[in-house]
């Protein structure tokens, strides 16, 4: 196992992944919602300017920072030098191509559900003349659609790369993570306690354990 993947934050971010199904389908339920007010590609394009733009600038120029967890962040200078080797991989070339990669994926799935949004009217959450909501609805589902697929590609390219590769990385510059990345919600200094618990405990563990001579049981025998 690569030295890197013991790094809880990239695994948590990974599992973001988990919500895409479900985001995809609350998008399916708004497009659901009346019959299209406005020509059919003037709505997908609103839904994909307000979906895919915001996320895509992010990726592109302020990298979203994995060192936080829904409204908290590690503030920058409290993290790791692994942990800045980490930063420094998101800034990769890969990182791009996949940023721009993710989101024609998304919207080839968005036409698909345009076109089957028919079969969900009955389970659509507004009613018919409410068309313009369900739009906001599958727009604010879809934004969250590419955050959601965009931050957990990006941690599996880090994921994948070699041990002798991240050896060679130069941490992130400290003065450069807040001026490159975005970092959401408010900077703490420590988000995940336990695992500074584990790394005392371990490093208890390892000491070495120094006896008292004095203390130690005498092996000679009385002689009779």
């Amino acid at each position: 196992m690569r030295s890197f993947w013991s790094e809880p934050f990239l695994w948590i971010h990974l599992a973001g992944l988990a919500a895409l199904p479900i985001l995809l389908v609350l998008c399916w339920l708004g497009l659901a919602v009346g019959d299209p007010i406005l020509p059919v590609w003037l709505e997908l394009l609103l839904i994909v300017v307000v979906g895919i733009a915001p996320v895509l600038w992010m990726q592109l120029f302020r990298h979203f920072n994995i060192f936080s967890i829904l409204i908290l962040a590690l503030k920058p200078e409290k993290l790791t030098q692994e942990q800045r080797k980490i930063l420094s991989l998101f800034k990769k070339p890969l990182q791009r191509v996949l940023a721009i990669a993710a989101p024609i994926l998304l919207v080839a799935i968005l036409w698909q559900l345009y076109r089957a949004a028919p079969i969900a009217a009955p389970f659509a959450p507004f009613p018919p003349e409410w068309r313009f909501a369900g739009l906001l609805l599958a727009a604010a589902a879809f934004l969250l659609c590419n955050l959601f697929l965009q931050v957990p590609i990006s941690v599996l390219a880090v994921l994948m790369t070699s041990e002798s590769a991240f050896a060679a990385t130069e941490p992130y510059p400290l003065e450069k993570i807040r001026q490159d990345f975005t970092i959401p919600g408010w900077q703490v200094n420590q988000i995940l306690p336990f695992i500074n618990v584990q790394e005392k405990q371990s490093s208890s563990a390892s000491a070495p354990i120094i006896e008292d001579a004095g203390s130690k049981p005498s092996n000679s025998s009385n002689s009779i």
